[in-house]
């Protein structure tokens, strides 16, 4: 006989649609790059600004080959990278306890939910001043900018994803004997996953700009970034140079937006929030 999880657990894709979507995805995303650098082409052969201000997607293109090739670019992107990931994984933890906590204390929500949503709509250049005169020119400053303004979007997204629990689904597990940190692990946090997620895509954009102003306002000494080799390129109006470096930041947030769809989808797709290919 089947098993309850058989029938619950909605039914996998057929790999020829997997497929599929994989390379109509694709596709739309090389012809929406074809037409940015066919119109950017355009612009560059208009003469609207001079070759050293508006330089042409070849020249671009060949000084991001360039960089590719140089170790300085791999050890800036390490160290960029090695920033996001720390205050990322800080954000992570203290908005994942701060969202727990205030999701289920009505007096909790009612005192700091104001001062949550707030902190989420700051800019994070206005945290700057403040950072470096307490920190110092240091990466600890760039971390806890990146902190601040990403921890309140991971606490929104716990907090909305346990608003949409059903109280029949909470009355049924207390019901069954489940309190606390039983309650959170095998009820509040499943059920709140596709919100919480979306939190952290949110949390994850907060984070990854506050990185970028900070390595350009917070010039930590004798250390390759991305921040200073843009920093760099701008104080030698090197702009094929500086767009590349732009290039690279986009493509590192492209990257990570992918991996954060691909986990949405599955988690919807996992809860039944998708429709599913029958044939």
């Amino acid at each position: 006989m089947p098993s309850a999880d058989h029938h619950l657990t909605p039914p996998r894709r057929p790999l020829g649609a997997q497929i599929k979507s994989t390379l109509a995805s694709l596709g739309t995303k090389i012809l929406a790059v074809a037409l940015v650098l066919a119109a950017w082409q355009l612009v560059y052969l208009s003469g609207w600004k001079p070759p050293f201000v508006l330089p042409g997607p070849q020249v671009v293109l060949y000084a991001l080959w360039q960089h590719l090739n140089e170790p300085l670019l791999w050890q800036a992107i390490g160290t960029t990278m090695y920033r996001a990931l720390a205050g990322f994984g800080l954000a992570l933890l203290i908005g994942s306890l701060v969202g727990a906590v205030v999701s289920r204390n009505t007096l909790l929500r009612k005192a700091f939910g104001p001062v949550i949503t707030g902190l989420q709509t700051m800019p994070a250049i206005a945290w700057f001043p403040f950072a470096i005169i307490f920190f110092g020119l240091h990466t600890s400053a760039i971390l806890f900018v990146m902190v601040i303004g990403a921890a309140p979007s991971v606490a929104i997204g716990v907090i909305a994803g346990a608003d949409h629990i059903p109280p029949l689904l909470l009355r049924a597990a207390k019901n069954l004997g489940l309190r606390g940190l039983a309650l959170y692990r095998h009820v509040i946090l499943p059920a709140s996953m596709p919100m919480f997620v979306s939190g952290l895509r949110q949390g994850w954009a907060f984070a990854w700009r506050s990185l970028m102003a900070g390595e350009l306002v917070v010039l930590v000494a004798d250390t390759a970034s991305i921040g200073v080799l843009l920093e760099n390129a701008q104080n030698l109006s090197d702009m094929p140079s500086a767009i590349a470096i732009m290039v690279v930041i986009l493509l590192i947030g492209l990257v990570v937006d992918t991996v954060f769809t691909a986990v949405d989808l599955r988690i919807r797709h996992r809860w039944g929030l998708l429709e599913t290919d029958r044939r």
